[in-house]
């Protein structure tokens, strides 16, 4: 959501979140007086275990058992918390305080972006836990039927891009689950086309997507360009160009390229690019961008931008662990942005998301100091009930936290068992 967007009572109110508050070391900006001496390229990673600033007992590997007991209580969940009709998620749940959400189009969005996110996470827990296979295929059912009506809620609300997203990384995974059924296929790849077909049509005018079209509500959105949005989608196009499709390269590159206008000197991202004259406002500082900085740079990893190093990536998973607690303070929140750093609750489980799919990209070696302690976070916010959730989003949050930290453990666990 925009950094100053949401609605009470149904009016919507406009705030402006300057918050300056008290940072760690290396993110208080201080004057500096001017030097005719060369600056010092500033380098990335965690280079020796002096430079490693992650507490040695977060470092202590959690047991595979454990992790497998948090991620059954978390299957369990998903399987009961399945709608009758195959879906996650409901426009329920409503309080005083609810973001803009026209509907009934901003509901579908949601309800296809959380259940394409637990149908995903179902499908890669079902080796270890075959029990999912009924809600799998109830899921796979309702997806199937649903997903080529879904459009943006009106000229504002362009919630569709994150449905349109998530619901090719599901299909991704229904492709390899269905190999044995040609019918099957034969409907995942019309689906898989379609979605490129919406993104296409709901592609910002600046490339890459946003969600929302406050300037002139345009057939073609006149929104920002969001770097996160345009991550979320290239990451799903790229687990479905995995499986032989191909998403069309101009709106990839363009994607690409609309990042890299709001990628920083160290790694941070713009929240949007309607924020390109505010660099420094809080939530485009690096602990605002923790929580998206993980899936900016594994988008542009993905997709050939080599300055995306693994020393990069290391620092962001260190960051992950030992700023965690800059993104923990925003979490459950019900008011976006509200926190330090102008951090709002659906940046945690997301951005730990992001976070393993960039563990997944170091050395075997090199991912037990951050996939020890990712895990333990993971473990420690687990609610009683089995799920996880970070933002109070009508009845679709604990869902969309669950399917998140499953995917997240999942990672972890892996990488928990090459180490050990």
């Amino acid at each position: 959501m925009h950094i100053w967007k949401w609605s009470s009572l149904g009016t919507s109110v406009l705030i402006l979140l300057m918050m300056f508050t008290s940072a760690s070391a290396d993110e208080v900006t201080t004057p500096v007086e001017e030097t005719t001496e060369p600056k010092t390229e500033q380098k990335f990673g965690v280079a020796s275990p002096e430079e490693d600033y992650i507490a040695d007992e977060m470092q202590v590997p959690v047991p595979a058992t454990q992790i497998d007991a948090s991620c059954k209580r978390g299957v369990d969940f998903l399987i009961g918390y399945q709608n009758k009709d195959g879906s996650w998620g409901n426009a329920t749940r409503t309080k005083g305080l609810n973001i803009y959400a026209p509907i009934p189009g901003a509901h579908h969005a949601f309800k296809m972006g959380t259940t394409a996110l637990a149908i995903s996470a179902l499908i890669e827990m079902e080796p270890q836990f075959p029990e999912c296979k009924e809600a799998i295929d109830l899921g796979e059912s309702w997806l199937v039927e649903k997903l080529p009506y879904l459009r943006r809620a009106d000229q504002t609300a362009i919630y569709n891009v994150w449905g349109h997203a998530y619901a090719l990384q599901a299909l991704a995974r229904m492709h390899d689950r269905n190999a044995d059924n040609p019918p099957m296929q034969e409907q995942i790849a019309e689906l898989v086309a379609q979605q490129f077909d919406m993104l296409t049509r709901y592609e910002s005018v600046d490339g890459g997507w946003g969600y929302y079209d406050f300037r002139y509500g345009t057939k073609r959105p006149s929104s920002s360009s969001i770097s996160f949005v345009a991550a979320t989608v290239l990451v799903a196009f790229h687990d479905v160009a995995q499986r032989g499709f191909e998403p069309p390269k101009k709106v990839q590159e363009r994607a690409v390229a609309a990042i890299l206008r709001q990628q920083k000197n160290d790694f941070s991202y713009l929240y949007g690019e309607y924020l390109k004259n505010s660099p420094v406002h809080p939530v485009n500082r690096p602990g605002g961008s923790l929580g998206r900085s993980q899936a900016c740079n594994i988008a542009l990893l993905y997709w050939g931008q080599t300055d995306i190093t693994k020393d990069v990536l290391k620092e962001w998973l260190e960051r992950l662990v030992v700023r965690n607690g800059w993104r923990d303070i925003g979490r459950k929140r019900p008011i976006p942005h509200e926190a330090w750093f102008s951090v709002a609750g659906y940046f945690y489980y997301y951005g730990h998301y992001y976070g393993a799919l960039c563990l997944q990209e170091l050395p075997v070696a090199e991912r037990g100091q951050f996939a020890h302690p990712l895990a333990r976070l993971m473990l420690e916010r687990q609610e009683k009930d089995g799920s996880w959730w970070d933002y109070p989003l009508y009845d679709y949050h604990q869902p969309y936290g669950t399917a998140f930290a499953l995917m997240s453990l999942k990672r972890y666990r892996t990488q928990n068992s090459a180490i050990e």
